[in-house]
């Protein structure tokens, strides 16, 4: 590895961009030098601010780019498997957002490829792991402060879905959250998915179930229940309260500064999640950067990505069923032990 290490950035939507921003802005030790995209023109926009970086429209091309020394995967989730596979053909540390595949096979097949390498080298971006709140109930729940939980109860609200968002898309794109926050908080796989549906909110597009009221049951027989609603109107929220048998916790409150002024108090609630979890984001990339320049990872891994896309799996089958649905799972390998 370089003293500066190059990436390799494949997607140059918002995430993608806003990625190659903090890279360039708040992340030390690293550098862009490649940018893939399917619109060429969206990745030469991107690569024109970065010195020497090149713009490509296939993927293998940006990972086998010179200069290459990790690869940081933020296209569409359909895309991420190949581009994964492209990257541990060459051995090369990965950060992929979230999901690490659409389904779990999918992520098997990853996992087989990481396997047949010995070492685990992609991390999957579940970037709430990396939340100050988040980190702080995490060494509450570790110590036993609150007791042995016994419920964990979350709220994920957005503002408005955008147009191209379906009924599934509340499980596998936004829930799948609250999946991975819950399995590491608590330690605990996750074994039965249950949904429920409210009527749908008139804020939903045409077709779309939303509200949605999520259960997971663990391996621990801790209860999970998700309010899911992303077209609340008023603004992004994520909370958690975590209950014990001695105590509570929560977070994702937002009280940051309040105005009293005209016989009215307030303040203000955020609109997007790259607002609220900035922090994280950048938390996120900053640990990664310093792992992968040791050839490792800093954060959730391949079985972390399976296990999500696994429960995600069994709440589209519960969603559409209207039945408790269990998640199947394979034998965890010793090498996500």
């Amino acid at each position: 590895m370089s003293s500066t290490l190059g990436i390799a950035v494949i997607g140059a939507g918002k995430m993608g961009s806003d990625h190659v921003r903090r890279i360039g802005r708040t992340v030390g030790g690293a550098r862009v030098v490649a940018v893939a995209d399917p619109d060429g023109d969206r990745a030469k926009e991107v690569a024109a601010g970065l010195e020497g970086a090149g713009a490509h429209t296939d993927p293998a091309a940006a990972i086998a780019a010179p200069g290459v020394e990790a690869v940081l995967i933020a296209s569409p989730g359909a895309a991420h498997e190949e581009a994964v596979l492209h990257a541990l053909a060459r051995e090369l540390p990965v950060l992929c957002e979230k999901p690490l595949t659409p389904d779990p096979a999918g992520a098997l097949r990853v996992m087989e490829a990481e396997l047949r390498l010995g070492r685990r080298l992609v991390q999957v971006g579940f970037m709430r792991r990396f939340d100050a709140e988040y980190e702080r109930l995490k060494e509450l729940l570790d110590a036993g402060g609150i007791g042995r939980p016994l419920f964990l109860h979350c709220r994920h609200r957005n503002a408005s879905s955008p147009a191209f968002f379906t009924s599934d898309m509340l499980i596998s794109d936004s829930v799948v959250h609250e999946v991975d926050a819950a399995r590491w908080l608590l330690g605990q796989e996750v074994t039965a998915v249950t949904v429920l549906s409210p009527t749908a909110t008139a804020a939903a597009p045409e077709g779309v179930r939303d509200p949605r009221f999520v259960l997971l049951e663990t391996s621990g027989g801790v209860i999970v229940d998700v309010e899911i609603f992303v077209n609340c109107g008023f603004g992004y929220q994520v909370q958690c309260e975590a209950v014990g048998e001695a105590g509570t916790a929560r977070i994702g409150d937002g009280h940051a500064m309040v105005v009293q002024s005209a016989g009215r108090w307030g303040g203000e609630i955020d609109q997007d999640f790259t607002v609220r979890f900035a922090d994280a984001y950048d938390r996120q990339l900053r640990r990664w950067v310093a792992a992968a320049a040791r050839g490792r990872i800093a954060g959730p891994d391949v079985w972390d990505g399976y296990a999500a896309a696994a429960v995600s799996r069994a709440g589209l089958t519960a969603a559409h069923s209207g039945t408790r649905t269990a998640v199947d799972l394979v034998e965890r390998p010793a090498l996500y032990h």
